[in-house]
């Protein structure tokens, strides 16, 4: 194929697909096992120095923010992450954790930019290469197709493309200019969902996100769940598996696990939260005192949820059941 242009940013994650089957063939177990473990095993056993970790899903929705705080209380190194999230990716970078990121947005919508973000760009503490959140996406289910790269129409003639690390071909069958879309592999991927089996089997309700593409272009999995169900009630509705337990490494049962973030017909997501995190990280100092309250000075997700408070989480249920 001829190469018409390429994008300036680097390939952080070199699409290594005979490598990424190979590793699958001779690590990833295909028994059925038990996984339920705890958020600090998870991250113990399974997130390294130096990974390339990816978080599912977009915004405040579904944010496995359980594992986040765990990774940072860890304190995990240079890490490399797909930056299509929200708050769990905020935390990592105001942590110092983070060395390079392949960023779609990290924005609180009605609320503004991360001021965190900004403060790590414009320091040059964290190396940036820009994506659209199609093109991360679709990298993924590049990845997940076992193919290196895939070709889309999307980023042509855009800054976007610029500062990527796609590239543009014209196509060997119709001559069209098309941006090819480098797979994207992940060490680690981490995922929020509404229920799963102790094996790893998982259900999501509403939006999916990419979290099928995703679950397929890790080496290791992890999957935090709001509720751990019978495997019995899993095979009654098999056609709402979307991840499959061969491809889990890690079940960790998180109620609440995306708070302040939210989860689709079970609780509304925190403002009043979100607002003070934005306020603190308006500062470095601020930013300091928030992780040492919420993240440092907490042993695990249980006491999270008790500085929260019963009350407070009862409350966002109850906006989105109308009781």
């Amino acid at each position: 194929m001829e190469v018409l242009e390429e994008g300036r940013g680097e390939l952080i994650q070199p699409p290594d697909v005979e490598g990424f089957r190979r590793w699958l063939r001779e690590n990833k177990s295909m028994a059925l096992k038990d996984k339920l473990m705890s958020e600090h095993e998870a991250v113990e056993r399974f997130v390294h120095d130096g990974d390339y970790i990816g978080f599912e899903l977009y915004g405040t929705v579904r944010c496995p923010m359980s594992i986040s705080r765990e990774i940072v209380r860890q304190g995990k190194k240079r890490l490399r992450l797909a930056g299509q999230g929200l708050n769990e990716l905020d935390l990592l970078i105001a942590a110092g954790l983070v060395e390079k990121l392949d960023l779609t947005y990290i924005g609180y919508e009605v609320y503004g930019l991360s001021d965190i973000l900004r403060r790590a760009a414009e320091g040059g503490k964290v190396k940036i290469v820009e994506w659209s959140n199609a093109a991360m996406a679709w990298r993924f289910k590049a990845a997940a197709l076992g193919v290196p790269f895939i070709p889309v129409r999307s980023m042509l003639g855009t800054d976007t493309f610029r500062y990527s690390a796609a590239k543009a071909a014209r196509c060997p069958f119709t001559g069209l200019k098309l941006t090819l879309l480098p797979a994207l592999i992940l060490d680690v991927g981490i995922i929020h969902v509404h229920r799963a089996d102790r094996y790893g089997n998982c259900q999501i309700d509403g939006i999916s996100g990419f979290a099928i593409e995703m679950a397929r272009a890790s080496k290791r999995l992890i999957i935090s769940a709001e509720e751990i169900i019978p495997t019995e009630e899993i095979r009654r509705y098999p056609e709402r598996t979307v991840i499959p337990y061969f491809l889990v490494d890690a079940v960790v049962h998180a109620p609440f696990g995306s708070h302040p973030g939210d989860m689709a017909y079970m609780y509304d997501r925190d403002a009043e939260h979100l607002k003070e995190f934005l306020e603190a990280a308006k500062t470095e100092e601020g930013t300091r005192a928030y992780l040492k309250k919420y993240v440092y000075d907490i042993k695990d997700h249980q006491e999270y949820l008790q500085l929260i408070g019963e009350e407070r989480l009862a409350e966002l249920g109850r906006k989105v059941k109308g009781r």
